[in-house]
């Protein structure tokens, strides 16, 4: 047991700390912005990988409030020590495993990096043992590296425009007060091209969507969805015509080979095009703090859809609630709120001029500020930070951590 008083450690768009109360709280308003339903028939049995931030732990509380689901979830976190406080998806992790407790769910949560031979085994071991066929399987995982389980060789993603050097006004914090600066990004090379795509294109998917199959754990119309991002014309460069965008592409062409291949007549894939959000992936990317910001301007509160709001939506879709919502490529598209062609002029309009648009809404860039502290679960509303808090908490189900 640590009990100790904490303070957010913070440089530019990095914390290195996490507030337990913090991240629990974010997730119990998570969990109570999706609105509940009365699931009918069969629990389906779902593994969610990436599953403690983002879209990835969105589309699993929604499963679990509003279609009663069973399954696993995976995802790679660090513990607490009594130097240091455990990472903030450790933290939500437990609060959403009381939750799901609470509500009579049949949930494991794994810590263990999907990316690893040994937790495919583990995690496959697991099914078979106590949940039986996967109805649904959510790729999410957000990484900066990724260690290749045929060669042992360790990639790293980054974050470059392809062709052209990038230049860009971005949203820079300086003693909490936002203001426009400039972001300056050389184009990647071919390695560095390739090396993101290994860590965030279709490779891994397709890994576990064969050892599913292999296994004989598709149940009768299996589905898996990656969930993926085009985003606005805007951001294009840095991001849909960058590196991220090839890997993003591989992940989509993934899609196609596995309903070729591996899936054909046992299920199907899909990427699902998700819209903006503060997620800790994002926040990585030049210019989309200011961009976000923006688009937040001009939606309002009532116009923005969040990780919950998508999630929810993407459940509908997958259940034969509503129709898939298909685009020419086959892609599930969740992002028509944000890539509104009306919407879009307005924060095209705003990104001519940013620093006059940040003079004239300051609120803008301040609400993003604090999302993404939220996001480690400082500065959220009704927790007294000041207070001393025990910060070694234990990983669901695992009595040792």
């Amino acid at each position: 047991m640590s009990t100790q008083q904490i303070t957010p450690k913070q440089r530019g768009y990095l914390i290195v700390n996490s507030h337990p109360t913090g991240c629990a709280e974010t997730v119990e308003r998570l969990w109570e912005s999706i609105p509940r339903a009365e699931p009918g028939g069969r629990a389906p049995v779902v593994l969610v990988l990436g599953s403690s931030a983002g879209y990835g732990l969105a589309v699993l509380a929604a499963g679990l409030r509003r279609h009663g689901i069973r399954g696993i979830g995976v995802a790679f976190e660090a513990a607490g020590t009594e130097r240091r406080t455990a990472s903030a998806g450790w933290y939500r992790s437990a609060a959403l495993a009381e939750l799901a407790a609470a509500s009579a769910a049949d949930l494991t949560l794994v810590n263990a990096d999907a990316f690893a031979d040994r937790t495919r085994t583990e995690v496959l071991e697991l099914l078979a043992e106590r949940y039986g066929p996967v109805d649904h399987l959510i790729y999410s995982l957000a990484s900066p590296r990724r260690t290749d389980p045929a060669t042992g060789e360790v990639h790293h993603s980054v974050i470059k425009p392809l062709g052209d050097a990038y230049t860009s006004p971005s949203l820079v914090f300086e003693d909490g007060e936002p203001r426009v600066g400039s972001v300056e990004l050389a184009p990647a090379d071919e390695a560095e091209r390739a090396a993101t795509v290994k860590v965030m294109g279709g490779e891994d998917w397709a890994l576990w969507c064969r050892a599913l199959a292999e296994a004989d754990l598709l149940a009768e119309d299996f589905s898996t969805v990656a969930l993926s991002y085009v985003g606005s014309e805007i951001t294009a460069p840095v991001y849909r015509q960058g590196t991220i965008g090839a890997a993003k592409q591989h992940l989509e062409r993934t899609a196609h080979q596995l309903n070729a291949g591996v899936l054909a007549g046992h299920g199907r894939a899909f990427t699902a095009v998700a819209g903006a959000a503060v997620t800790q992936a994002s926040t990585a990317i030049p210019s989309i703090a200011l961009y976000t910001s923006l688009l937040r301007t001009v939606l309002g509160p009532q116009g923005w859809r969040s990780t919950a709001d998508q999630a929810v939506e993407l459940w509908e879709q997958l259940t034969g609630a509503r129709p898939l919502d298909l685009d020419e490529q086959g892609r599930i598209r969740l992002d028509g709120w944000e890539l509104d062609q009306d919407v879009q002029d307005r924060v095209r309009a705003l990104w001519a001029d940013p620093a006059a648009a940040l003079a004239a809404d300051p609120a803008a860039p301040a609400w993003f500020h604090g999302q993404f502290r939220e996001l480690y679960g400082w500065d959220v509303p009704g927790v007294d930070q000041a207070a001393p808090v025990e910060t070694t908490v234990a990983w669901p189900g695992d009595p040792r951590s």
